[in-house]
């Protein structure tokens, strides 16, 4: 591929330079994809998108360099903020006062998941801060991927709404944790005083940032139309000075974004939706996301060793969602068989995996490397397969709106309309 854009280069000048008409193209052949696969299988848009990724990963695609800096890095980052945005806005923190039982399951699941890759990578002799690292990473899943699933399966219902909600909050404890190991790494390990106090500033400047962000849309909000496409392009705006400036000042844009939504929530508690035109501005940023993730997790080592220990991390993960998940579902107002469903569908692992590896290889090149090497390929494999598995997950749950089957069939009568 780097013969031919080289070939291509010597005679095309494009005003926008050749990397635009790049990812022009590839984006243009993942909307494709994404429809394709969706029509044809039943399975949602973004298996097309990781694919297209996936083999323009492969084939060498240069447009998006390993580690990633500057444009490429503050796109991903703004992507996950409106993401995370968006999950955090759906959480009502009256809903745990309810019903704690769901926060027990939340903990379980991050907690064991946590403690089972650490103990896997151990057995495997991974060193021990590689190892603790990649448990931390492990711990989130995907509200991004499942969010997308949930919209192209046409997904509502029990299941559904608590494995978002647990998503979120392990992405919520991962950012956390992670972001405050990267900024130990340089250092080395540290002992349990010195890793409480990096915690808490991360937190207390994510809270701080999120806070600044929830106020000034709460404000918006009051004075102009929910449905207004300028109210739109204010919230991504906000969004993506909040997303900007977190980092700068100790705290993590995406956990910044995340409390920024949950904090909204809480102050504007009426059920609002986002404008039809952030909708599109978000589709478009979650597509550049999952295309972005799989071509740089493409391009990771794939020699045999990293494949069985991947493998043997993926399997892991996915029993720890799924043990700890039924270890809190006694008292959760689940049945034991949605919390298997919910476990099942909490597997994905995407954009904010491949964030905060990026973060651990901007802090120590020779740590971050390590962890890169297991962490890259187990996302790929995750983000393909997690959105499978959370796919036949809400389909056995009978919570998509029709079968799977009838939904394939459906497409040889006529085309399949966007939602």
């Amino acid at each position: 591929m780097e013969d031919i854009l080289g070939i291509w280069a010597e005679w095309i000048k494009p005003s926008a330079g050749l990397p635009t008409v790049q990812w022009s193209i590839l984006l243009a052949l993942a909307a494709a994809a994404g429809q394709l696969v969706n029509r044809y299988t039943g399975l949602p848009k973004l298996v097309g998108y990781s694919a297209v990724g996936t083999f323009a990963g492969l084939a060498g695609f240069t447009g998006a360099a390993w580690p990633l800096q500057g444009t490429g890095l503050f796109l991903l980052e703004l992507g996950v903020a409106v993401v995370l945005f968006e999950a955090g806005g759906r959480i009502s923190l009256r809903w745990f006062r309810h019903n704690p039982m769901v926060l027990v399951q939340s903990l379980a699941e991050s907690s064991l998941t946590f403690f089972s890759v650490r103990w896997l990578l151990g057995l495997m002799e991974v060193p021990a801060v590689v190892a603790e690292s990649v448990a931390l990473l492990a711990m989130a899943a995907s509200p991004a991927v499942l969010s997308r699933v949930a919209i192209d399966t046409q997904a509502a219902g029990p299941v559904t709404e608590r494995a978002l909600v647990l998503s979120t909050l392990s992405t919520l404890y991962a950012l956390t944790l992670c972001s405050a190991r990267a900024g130990m790494l340089p250092r080395g390990e540290a002992g349990l005083s010195n890793t409480l106090l990096p915690v808490l500033v991360v937190l207390g400047m994510s809270v701080l940032v999120g806070a600044v962000l929830a106020l000034v849309l709460r404000i918006a909000l009051r004075v102009m139309s929910p449905t207004s496409e300028n109210t739109a392009i204010l919230l991504l705006a906000v969004i993506a000075a909040g997303a900007a400036l977190a980092a700068n000042f100790g705290g993590s844009a995406p956990l910044a974004a995340l409390l920024g939504g949950m904090l909204l929530k809480q102050l504007n508690p009426r059920p609002w939706s986002w404008p039809r035109q952030m909708g599109t501005a978000s589709s478009m940023l979650t597509m550049l996301m999952f295309v972005l993730v799989s071509v740089v997790a493409a391009q990771a080592d794939w020699s045999r060793p990293v494949t069985g220990l991947v493998l043997a991390l993926v399997t892991v993960r996915m029993l720890a969602k799924v043990a700890g998940v039924a270890i809190g579902n006694a008292g959760s107002g689940a049945s034991w068989k949605q919390g298997l469903w919910v476990g099942c569908a909490m597997s994905p692992m995407s954009s904010v995996a491949l964030l905060l590896v990026s973060q651990y290889v901007a802090a120590s090149s020779p740590i971050g490397g390590q962890v890169a090497a297991i962490a890259l390929p187990a996302i790929l494999v995750m983000e393909i397969l997690g959105a499978v598995l959370a796919s036949v997950a809400l389909y056995r749950a009978g919570e998509c709106s029709r079968p799977w089957a009838r939904s394939v069939r459906g497409t040889s009568t006529g085309p399949v309309h966007e939602s």
